[in-house]
């Protein structure tokens, strides 16, 4: 296993972290009774095999149901020393609930401490109030730290980039939990704030968020040799120093396999992923033209700013890689989760857009004149029946 230092956490983090949200029995709390004895047996062997490979970096939830509960029946028995623990919980508008929350989260995990609190879902205004206005949920996260009850304190975020860069500008924050990878770029200024204050950088679900790479179509296939896709966004997100660690939401032992073996280029790894990017970039401006390509993001307004709260810049990334690298599948899982995942995923589809409305309001939008067209056919292109967060049964 390769590692880096996580920031000013001065932690030594693994590439890769075991997430710990895909292994559980059930994304409700559950009575320990109703937890399956072959789905323990799995999640032990998953979370032991991460360790035989140096993964020990051990991350989960209190949103994640029964996870927290079923690391508890292992966590206690292993090395304290040799593992790093992350939980999350969500922010609050009480901070004693947020910290009674934690509390929980300690007595399922069956441990003393953490060594990283993570404030879960940093995703709009509201939840970035009530984490950093005095006396609110970082304030008492960094209370618990004086207790020793957490080492570090961090955030997660789904939110738009404008949103995570006030965060991390507060300077109160050790680390964060963000989405960047081949598929979705928009967040790379907040991961250099990140850099510049050095925070810890990790990689939430590059493999599932970043174009289901595990079950990849052909042509990205063919495209990709001689890496696989995933060993192609490992790399491609490793190759930058900033970034830390990769979250793998391993459902079973084996699904470690393949991103400790593209570690095989990990050396080499902007040298070995320069070529496979140049194809790739080649191939979307073949299919979509290399000023779209180029220009499609410049200038969009955040949703909140679009009648009907419209989410431009997630339908636009959703077309622009489904349809550049046909990314279809994926694009269609996320797409239909909009407007039906709450502030964990913001925002209106296309399906209602007032064309007109939204032209008037992205004033000298490159592509403007355009806007309307494609939306409708990303629409056409991308709905299904609505999803829902694996959290809600989806």
């Amino acid at each position: 296993m390769k590692y880096r230092r996580f920031g000013k956490t001065e932690l030594q983090m693994p590439v890769f972290s075991c997430g710990g949200m895909r292994f559980q029995q059930s994304w409700e709390d559950l009575p320990a009774e109703k937890v399956e004895e072959s789905v323990q047996r799995n999640l032990e062997a998953t979370v032991l095999r991460s360790l035989e490979l140096g993964i020990n970096h051990i991350e989960t939830a209190r949103g994640y149901g029964t996870s927290e509960m079923q690391l508890g029946w292992l966590l206690p028995k292993l090395p304290r020393d040799k593992m790093i623990v992350q939980t999350k919980v969500e922010p609050m508008a009480d901070p004693a609930r947020f910290r009674s929350t934690f509390e929980q989260s300690l007595r399922n995990l069956q441990l003393g401490h953490v060594e990283l609190l993570s404030l879960h879902g940093i995703n709009n205004e509201e939840t970035l109030e009530w984490s950093i206005r005095p006396g609110g949920c970082l304030e008492m996260a960094r209370q618990l730290q004086k207790e020793g009850l957490c080492r570090h304190v961090g955030f997660s975020t789904h939110a738009t980039n404008n949103l995570i860069l006030k965060a991390i500008e507060t300077d109160g924050f050790d680390y964060v939990n963000v989405h960047w990878y081949f598929v979705n770029e928009l967040n790379w200024s907040s991961v250099q704030a990140a850099t510049a204050r050095d925070m810890g950088v990790f990689i939430i679900s590059p493999t599932d968020k970043g174009g289901m790479l595990y079950a990849p179509p052909a042509g990205l296939v063919d495209l990709c040799a001689p890496l696989s896709p995933m060993a192609f966004n490992n790399l491609w997100c490793l190759a930058r120093p900033e970034v830390h660690t990769l979250s793998v939401g391993a459902a079973r032992p084996g699904d470690f396999d393949a991103h400790v073996e593209s570690l095989e280029w990990y050396e080499r790894a902007a040298e070995t992923v320069a070529p496979i990017e140049e194809r790739l970039r080649a191939r979307m401006a073949e299919v979509l033209g290399s000023e779209w390509c180029s220009h499609w993001a410049g200038g969009l307004p955040n949703y909140v700013e679009v009648p009907g709260e419209v989410n431009l810049q997630e339908i636009l990334r959703l077309w622009t890689y489904a349809k550049g690298l046909d990314l279809t599948g994926w694009g269609r899982m996320r797409y239909n989760l909009m407007g039906n995942a709450g502030h964990w995923f913001p925002g209106a589809n296309a399906g209602k857009a007032d064309a007109a409305a939204i032209r008037k309001s992205v004033g000298g939008y490159r592509f403007a004149d355009k806007l309307g067209e494609i939306l409708a056919e990303a629409h056409t292109l991308l709905v299904e029946a609505p999803k829902k967060r694996l959290s809600e049964g989806g």
